[in-house]
């Protein structure tokens, strides 16, 4: 994924987020992607079962990678935007572990993998143009954690 664009206001509403995910990633509408909460440290997206059913009529596996994804890919970015930083942010890894299967509507709530470095990544990105991102999430369905997701994002200088 590529930045979104970045506007004046540093905090972003989640229906604004939402707009931009939509307009910029035509996956999201399809998928029909929520933006549930934004805060400081973590997003939370939300998608429903019916636009991303499979054959066993649960989530489809790529459909939870998909909305992790795009729940660290969306916090790494307003943390950027938050420390006014335009660049381009791509996924560099991930690694999913699927955990039970989801036979309803999911969320997927991200976090830093290692927020006490946050200084640092910034500090790195100053010096080189370019830093490392590490960021969690977990999809739950019905209060329950169906998936765990670990990705790296590469913040890179434009």
């Amino acid at each position: 994924m590529s930045a979104l664009p970045v506007t004046q206001d540093p905090l972003l509403l989640p229906a604004e987020l939402e707009a931009d995910l939509h307009a910029n990633i035509p996956l999201t509408r399809a998928m029909q992607v929520r933006v549930l909460d934004i805060a400081d440290d973590s997003v939370c997206l939300g998608a429903p079962l019916a636009p991303n059913i499979n054959h066993h009529g649960t989530v489809f596996g790529g459909s939870l990678a998909t909305l992790a994804t795009l729940a660290a890919w969306s916090l790494a970015h307003l943390k950027l935007r938050r420390a006014g930083i335009d660049c381009s942010l791509v996924v560099g890894a991930i690694h999913m572990d699927y955990l039970a299967p989801a036979e309803g509507d999911v969320l997927a709530r991200s976090r830093l993998a290692e927020p006490d470095n946050w200084p640092h990544v910034l500090e790195i990105f100053a010096r080189k143009g370019k830093a490392r991102i590490p960021v969690l999430a977990e999809v739950d369905h019905d209060g329950r954690c169906v998936a765990r997701f670990k990705g790296d994002f590469a913040a890179l200088a434009r």
